[in-house]
């Protein structure tokens, strides 16, 4: 019953297996989410989910699956009458209150119910808003819509009003990391996290569970042991191109750098334009007079730094290639041989670009970058993008 549901998965890009297929069938004949929607969802989705990523495609192909499961015509009422008691009074214990499971009462139980419900529908003519007793919308009436009754049917409404079923599939609430979509904050922190190596240093102030288990059996007491926080021992040092054809970017840009410092306790900048030349800066306000030499920056951060470039590369051939060929100022050596320069450094070098990479062909300075620092050590800021990059750089 659920093959076209896998089927789905597969042509939506969710890289699903058929073990994993399997588990999930076996979820549901453990009964794990028997008569509720929600659950279903979630067990779906732990169970034939492997990667955050595919997250938004899971949502889209389950809404496409399973489309109109929360609505309920006339007919499915009838068909309803046929369900066990003992559905029926599992739903209410997880649906109603106390008071609200003394009300369900009211009608005389669910066969009543829907006894009332056809004689109220034969007895009824036109349409009916507010009240207690006809078929409408916006009053208490058991039957309806758009109104409350802890025993009612939903009729001829859309979506529910009271979130007792909330259809988490349609909210699409991780829509933003897909593969091919610019990065935000949040995403960028995922593809970073690729990119780390763990060490315990500082003061020994985070709680060390096996080990004070460990100490406690061995002494007969409870002896609390702690132990240095684990931190991202990595260190990075990131170079943003500012100004000119990258203030379209500014937007992403400044949320890598803000995922970046939460992410990386060593990390450094610094801003350039368009090309590396012989002064960077870490104030932009104080571009003109309060640069750091390029070559003390080589000089302070040893070839353990992780070193990542930001920017579009896109500028005049000259300005990578020539003596004299910046556009703010005379640069004594050209671009090329301060790029060389870092790349030599920093081994564990990368470019991203927030150029879509579809486009790179068409722009010279892009290629000519690509020719310094190697055609993988240019990735676009996607999330697989990002991705790509931190395996390269790892």
């Amino acid at each position: 019953m659920f093959l076209p549901f896998f089927e789905t998965l597969r042509k939506g890009g969710v890289p699903v297996s058929l073990r994993e297929f399997l588990s999930f069938l076996d979820g549901l004949a453990a009964g794990i989410a028997t008569y509720d929607v929600d659950a279903f969802y979630y067990l779906a989705r732990a169970a034939l989910v492997k990667d955050e990523r595919h997250l938004d495609k899971f949502d889209r192909a389950f809404a496409a699956s399973f489309e109109g499961l929360e609505a309920i015509s006339f007919d499915d009422v009838v068909e309803a009458m046929d369900l066990p008691e003992e559905w029926l009074r599992k739903l209410a214990e997880k649906t109603l209150s106390e008071e609200e499971k003394a009300e369900i009462q009211s009608l005389g139980g669910f066969d009543k119910l829907m006894e009332t419900l056809k004689q109220r529908l034969e007895e009824q003519k036109g349409r009916h808003q507010g009240g207690s007793k006809w078929v409408g919308t916006a009053g208490t009436s058991p039957f309806g819509a758009y109104g409350y009754n802890p025993e009612g049917v939903r009729i001829g409404q859309d979506k529910s009003r009271h979130q007792r079923a909330v259809k988490v599939w349609d909210k699409r609430e991780f829509k933003n990391l897909d593969d091919g979509v610019e990065l935000g904050t949040r995403n960028i922190k995922v593809a970073l996290k690729r990119l780390r190596k763990w060490a315990r240093d500082g003061a020994a102030d985070e709680l060390d569970l096996d080990g004070t288990i460990r100490a406690t059996a061995e002494h007969g007491y409870l002896d609390v042991q702690t132990r240095p926080e684990r931190r991202n021992a990595v260190k990075v040092l990131l170079f943003f191109d500012v100004g000119g054809s990258m203030d379209p970017h500014i937007k992403v840009v400044e949320e890598l750098f803000s995922a970046a410092r939460s992410e990386f306790k060593h990390l450094e900048h610094f801003y350039f334009h368009n090309c590396l030349y012989e002064g960077v800066w870490r104030d932009n306000a104080r571009r003109w007079n309060a640069q750091t030499p390029t070559w003390d920056v080589l000089h302070t951060y040893g070839s353990d730094y992780k070193c990542i470039f930001v920017g579009d590369a896109s500028m005049s051939p000259y300005e990578i290639a020539y003596r004299g060929g910046a556009n703010e100022h005379w640069n004594e050596e050209a671009g090329q041989v301060w790029l060389e320069r870092a790349r030599d450094q920093w081994t564990n070098h990368l470019w991203i670009n927030p150029v879509p990479e579809r486009l790179w062909g068409y722009t010279q300075s892009i290629g000519m970058i690509r020719d310094i620092f190697g055609a993988d050590r240019m990735v676009p800021m996607t999330l697989e993008g990002i991705e790509r990059g931190m395996k390269a750089l790892g």
